[in-house]
């Protein structure tokens, strides 16, 4: 009798992976970085696990959208007190002191909404310059197609 082996977070080899995102398409780059940090992209994939890797995302302001998304795509918030709905547009966010936030909703919306997306959501490094202190982790280049 075959039984299927079950593996967990502590049998899982996670690597680091680096994506320049200067000129790429906001979501397709995200989806290869949920897929990188799910992982989906391995034969040992668990769904119930975290078996995904760490990604690291550089030049984040200089992402692309498509079509009318930079003034048309709006995102919300509510503060859940009356009155308390803010909206604001990607052009607006990529010209604010955190333009990395764009990417980093764009992810988080491809993560499962449960503890274990919280989980994955945390190895996700977004940096707006060219630059990241995670070199000692000796990160690989992760191929994003536009």
């Amino acid at each position: 009798m075959k039984t299927t082996k079950m593996l967990t977070r502590d049998s899982a080899d996670q690597t680091w992976y680096v994506v320049d995102a200067e000129g790429k398409v906001l979501g397709r780059m995200a989806t290869k970085i949920a897929d990188v940090l799910r992982g989906k992209h391995k034969p040992t994939f668990t769904p119930n696990s975290d078996m995904g890797d760490f990604v690291i995302v550089v030049n984040a302001d200089k992402v692309k959208l498509t079509g009318k998304k930079m003034t048309g795509k709006v995102y919300y918030s509510h503060s859940a007190y009356m009155g308390g709905l803010k909206s604001t547009t990607p052009e607006k966010v990529l010209g604010s002191a955190h333009p990395e936030r764009i990417v980093e909703w764009a992810v988080r919306g491809m993560l499962p909404k449960t503890r274990l997306g919280d989980r994955l959501f945390t190895k996700l490094k977004v940096y707006v310059g060219p630059e990241h202190p995670h070199k000692a982790q000796q990160p690989k280049v992760l191929a994003v197609n536009e």
